[in-house]
Order: structure tokens, then sequence, then C-alpha cells
């Protein structure tokens, strides 16, 4: 009676450890960014590490404030002169503009603005093959949202939303920023 009891025990707490676990698999694809997929076909998972590449460079509108990284394999190409020498970026080349609204910094001594709240991720992947329409480049648009700390993708994206604004810069490989010196 008691070896029942205590197989009966160990099958329930091994059945509510299964469940829990599922259940927070569950609760964490939701919340991960890296499941995203826009409607062009980029998933945010082709980008996992983006917070850590290197810096391209940076813009300002009234809106927001910009950093734009990218991946080692467009950093190289950036370091060999594309686009400057007239070479494409190679296949796998990948860039985020990653967007803050600005506020102005109460700490330093001079005027400056500073990030404030995060706003969106904006993607370029070079592969000739998914997007040959586009210049070999697809886009996608990620939205950030405060109240519930995910991303989302961008309803209002367009597969190619991207290319309309950057085939101003096609004889530069549709990058508006160069790799600024340092």
């Amino acid at each position: 009676m008691k070896r029942q009891r205590t197989l009966m025990i160990a099958v329930v707490t091994g059945l509510l450890a299964v469940l829990g676990g599922a259940a927070l698999y569950a609760q964490d694809k939701t919340n991960d960014k890296y499941a995203l997929v826009s409607p062009g076909g980029i998933a945010f998972a082709d980008f996992r590490g983006y917070e850590d590449w290197s810096v391209v460079s940076s813009a300002r509108t009234d809106e927001v404030l910009k950093v734009i990284v990218a991946n080692p394999i467009m950093i190289k190409a950036y370091k060999s002169g594309i686009p400057g020498n007239g070479q494409p970026f190679p296949e796998g080349s990948k860039i985020v503009k990653l967007q803050w609204k600005p506020k102005k910094s109460t700490e330093a001594p001079f005027v400056v603005d500073v990030p404030d709240v995060f706003s969106q991720a904006f993607v370029m992947e070079k592969d000739s093959k998914r997007f040959p329409k586009t210049g070999g480049w697809g886009y996608a648009l990620f939205n950030y949202e405060v109240t519930s700390d995910t991303f989302k993708v961008d309803p209002t994206a367009l597969a190619d939303c991207g290319h309309k604004c950057h085939v101003k810069v096609e004889a530069k490989n549709y990058i508006f920023h160069p790799y600024q010196k340092r």
C-alpha cells in the first residue's frame, strides 16, 4: 500500500512537472521575439545576436534616435570599401536600425538628447534568391510594445516596405548609412 502511494505521488509529481514545463515553454514562445516572422518572410531569428553587432552609424530625426548595427559579414564588406567601390554587399549581409524616442538628459551638464523609450527594430537581409525584385534585400519592421515588453510584427508593413525608400540609394546597394570612421 505504501509503495503504491509513493508510486502514485511520483507519477502525479512527474505529470505536474511536465505540464508546468509545457506551460512555461508555451509562455516563452509567445514572448519570444525570435519566433516572429514578417509578412515578407523575414524571421527575427535571422538577426539573433544583433544586440552585440558593431555600430555602422547613427541618425536623428525629430521623432527618433537611431543606431544602425550590422552583422560581421556586412562590417567586413564595409571595411573592404563596399559600397563605395561599386561592389554589392555579399549574400548574408544583415543590418538593423534600432530606434528610440528621444528625451533630454537631466544629468548631463549640457543639452543632449538620449534614448528614452525603445520603439522599433527595422531589419534588412541580403538574399538575392529570396528577394530578387528588391535588389536582393528583404525588409521587415518589428515594433516594440513597452506595456507588454514584447516585439510584434508591424501589421502595416508590406513585404517590400523598406525598398520603396531604399531604392533612392540603389547606387549604394540600397544602404543609406556609410560605415563611420572611428
